[in-house]
């Protein structure tokens, strides 16, 4: 008796399964167990040579019909059947090329049934290129120049790489769609797929007199000035994307596209954090204390404000939309100010003097609550 597996178990299917389940179930096994992706792996292609034999049988209606009905004896040679496993492929998915060129992407020899047409229209490759700008350039939008190298179509050939008066010809090879087929003897048989085409290296046509200026290639390299429109409100290590000014495409596609990397130089006096502004003011003891109106820079020029009498070190005010204009809409961000209180240095007798009789006069709750503290550290300190 054979002590082969049943083939529906081998295949993880149901005795009703169609050729669809059939052709998936056999595709998820081969991925798994193809001697080429284990090939230090004795089980791995018993467990393939198992799965091929059962996808070869249940895969032809009439071995199916026969298994069915007599089991392995209906399929298997030894005991009369017909057929059996063959090492070839002429069930209902003949072509196992086609299964294999999608599993594995072009295993047997590269390239797939799918493969696009070499003459097609492609799209050239995007270039990237890095600018420098301003704080208050990045802050109001600014329009600059930037230097780039970029792939062009060749004028003396008009891009089809063939000198003056010659033309490029059909690859005789692939007949002009870039690949080629091949056959290899395996153990399970010969299974045939794709690869690209070794004389015109995919491309479909040959070039027998090429264009002096470009070699053959079709293009050049040349240097172009391109006029960036950097939008205000564009931050630092932000992109900009700047449609069709990248290479040129291939057999009349659309050119690639340039990506602008924008490095924005730190302010002296701002500071960015999302679309607000940051600054820092000094202002002197008198004006803290007595409160006075400030001339306060902000991105847009000197604007006025008024702080309290009192003003205390570090007190943060805001001016509302005084900060980064949000790129594509009309809102703004905020400014928001630090105030630092100088402390006066280097004061004469007379000074020094004044100070301490100012000092003496107070008689605010604040310092009141100043003088209790330090009378009651002193105590514990002893």
């Amino acid at each position: 008796m054979s002590n082969k597996r049943d083939y529906y178990e081998v295949l993880g299917v149901s005795k009703g399964a169609s050729d669809e389940e059939l052709k998936k179930a056999y595709r998820a096994l081969a991925k798994k167990y193809h001697p080429d992706l284990n090939p230090d792996n004795k089980e791995a292609e018993s467990k393939f040579k198992e799965a091929t034999e059962a996808f070869e049988v249940l895969s032809d209606a009439d071995k199916r019909a026969k298994y069915d009905q007599f089991g392995h004896a209906g399929v298997d040679p030894t005991y009369g059947g017909g057929g059996g496993f063959t090492g070839g492929f002429s069930g209902g998915f003949s072509d196992m090329g086609d299964i294999f060129d999608n599993i594995f992407g072009g295993i047997f020899g590269g390239g797939s049934r799918g493969t696009a047409n070499a003459n097609s229209p492609r799209r050239g490759q995007d270039i990237q290129v890095g600018v420098n700008i301003s704080f208050m350039d990045a802050c109001r939008g600014v329009k600059q120049d930037v230097k780039i190298y970029r792939m062009e179509r060749c004028d003396d050939c008009g891009g089809d790489g063939a000198a003056k008066g010659h033309s490029p010809e059909t690859c005789p090879d692939c007949n002009g769609i870039g690949v080629v087929k091949v056959a290899q003897r395996t153990a399970f048989g010969i299974i045939q797929s794709q690869k690209t085409c070794p004389r015109c290296n995919g491309k479909g046509k040959v070039i027998n007199n090429p264009c002096q200026k470009c070699g053959g290639s079709g293009r050049n390299r040349v240097q172009k000035t391109i006029n960036v429109d950097i939008p205000a409100g564009i931050d630092n290590g932000q992109v900009l994307r700047v449609p069709n000014q990248g290479d040129s495409g291939f057999n009349g596609g659309p050119n690639g596209h340039l990506h602008v990397n924008v490095t924005v130089r730190p302010d002296p006096v701002f500071s960015r954090k999302g679309f607000d502004v940051h600054c820092e003011i000094p202002i002197t003891y008198t004006q803290a204390v007595l409160g006075d109106e400030l001339t306060v820079p902000t991105i847009d020029g000197n604007v006025k404000y008024t702080v309290s009498e009192g003003t205390q070190n570090g007190t943060t005010f805001r001016l509302r939309n005084k900060g980064i204009k949000k790129i594509g809409k009309d809102t703004r961000g905020d400014q928001y100010v630090k105030v630092i209180v100088e402390v006066p240095k280097n004061l004469s007798k007379k000074q020094r003097e004044l100070l301490k009789n100012f000092e003496n006069s107070l008689t605010d709750k604040n310092y009141q609550k100043r003088q209790s503290f330090f009378s009651k550290l002193k105590d514990k300190l002893g």
